[in-house]
Parts: structure tokens; C-alpha cells; sequence
């Protein structure tokens, strides 16, 4: 059955041939891009293509440019704008159960990932997140360093991929932590759970991890 062609627009097929071009590691991480001249050459498309292509590119975090230097790949995701999962939910207005869900499939095994590959230096920097939590009492900074401590898990695991997702949904699970006021509810609870999460990380012991995780959120479904 035949179906309708859908118009597309030059500069979208830019974009999709740069996408592939990354895919098939012909570029990667910190690469230069071809300069917007051998990009119209290649391409055999209008500068002006190759320019709003670029300017996409770059409001999705792909890439980034240095004045002078022209577009890299780019090597830092974190500091770029890569949050739409948290926006769409936002924006869909997600209910506190939802994300809490989503947390349940994705922290416990996180936590027992990372007891495998944490580092000294990532379990000091973990207990200082703890310690600073521990010890402020304002509503908001304790949903900012609880969302970090979770957030330095992640990144513990050494999974970019992990990494990234939890990266992703960041806004919404600070969000929610601070409109669950667990820290003026439960303030004890949470001290400790962190601090058997901490443990279990310490002693590289994964499922103590995955357990002590999940004791956590179902500490917040109660909340």
C-alpha cells in the first residue's frame, strides 16, 4: 500500500548525513567537523543549509562551536542542552508516580553497577555530597545535592549511557525529591539510607547496593 512522501527539508537531510557520519565513527568525540565550505562541496547543498543544519546540531548538544576554531563534536553532553525527556515530562505534566517508577527500573541496578566500578576518589567525593546533604536543612539545596548524590552514582558505574539517561531526567527527579519535602519528613530515614548505600558502595558489594537503593524509594512512595 502506497503512502503519502513526506516533504523534507535540505537542511534535515544534512543533519541525518552528519548523524550518520558519527554513527559509522568517522567521527567522534572533540573531532572537527569539515568546515561549512566542504560540508556545501560534499553535500552538494546551498551554505545556507549547511548553516541552519549546523545550528541544530548545535541546540541539540551534537555539536559545538568555537569562535575561530569552527564545529566540533562535542566532548562534554552534560553541560549541554540535554534534557527534553525531563521538559517533555514537564511539560505533559508527569505525576510524582510516574517518576518515581521510573527511578525503581533504573537506580537499584545503577547502584549495583557502580559498587562493581567506584573509585576511591569518587567514593570521597560521594561522602562529601552525603555529608553536605546530611547537614543542610533548606528544602531546595537538599533536592540539589540528593539529586547529585544519585546523579554521582550514575556516573560511578563508568556507563556512559547510564550516565546520560540519569543526566537526562535530572530536573525531574529533583523536582520531585523536593516536592516529596522527604527531608523534612523523613530527614533520618534518608540519612541512613544514604549512608547504607554509601556503605554497600564502599565494601563493592552489588546487591547490598541494589537492596539498600531500593529500601530508598520505597522510603519516598511512602512520602
Amino acid at each position: 500500500m502506497l503512502s503519502p512522501v513526506k516533504s523534507t527539508k535540505i537542511y534535515e537531510i544534512v543533519i541525518e548525513q552528519i548523524k550518520e557520519i558519527v554513527k559509522r565513527g568517522e567521527l567522534k568525540s572533540g573531532d572537527k567537523l569539515p568546515s561549512e565550505r566542504d560540508l556545501c562541496e560534499k553535500l552538494e547543498v546551498s551554505r545556507a543549509s549547511v548553516r541552519e543544519a549546523l545550528k541544530s546540531l548545535q541546540m541539540l548538544g551534537l555539536i559545538e562551536s568555537k569562535h575561530g576554531e569552527g564545529n566540533f563534536i562535542n566532548e562534554n553532553f552534560e553541560n549541554s542542552l540535554l534534557e527534553p525527556l525531563s521538559i517533555v515530562f514537564l511539560l505533559l505534566g508527569s505525576k510524582s508516580e510516574d517518576v518515581l517508577e521510573l527511578r525503581k527500573i533504573i537506580e537499584p541496578e545503577t547502584a549495583a553497577i557502580a559498587a562493581k566500578n567506584i573509585t576511591d576518589e569518587q567514593l570521597i567525593e560521594l561522602k562529601e555530597i552525603m555529608d553536605e546533604l546530611n547537614n543542610n536543612s533548606d528544602i531546595e539545596a537538599c533536592a540539589i545535592l540528593d539529586k547529585k548524590f544519585h546523579y554521582k552514582i550514575a556516573q560511578a558505574t563508568g556507563n556512559h549511557l547510564i550516565s546520560t539517561i540519569m543526566f537526562s531526567i535530572s530536573s525531574l527527579v529533583e523536582k520531585y525529591i523536593e516536592n516529596s519535602k522527604v527531608h523534612t519528613i523523613n530527614k533520618i530515614p534518608v540519612k541512613n539510607h544514604h549512608e547504607e548505600i554509601w556503605r554497600a558502595l564502599k565494601d563493592h558489594d552489588s546487591n547490598a547496593a541494589s537492596i539498600a537503593a531500593q529500601k530508598h524509594l520505597e522510603l519516598n512512595h511512602i512520602v
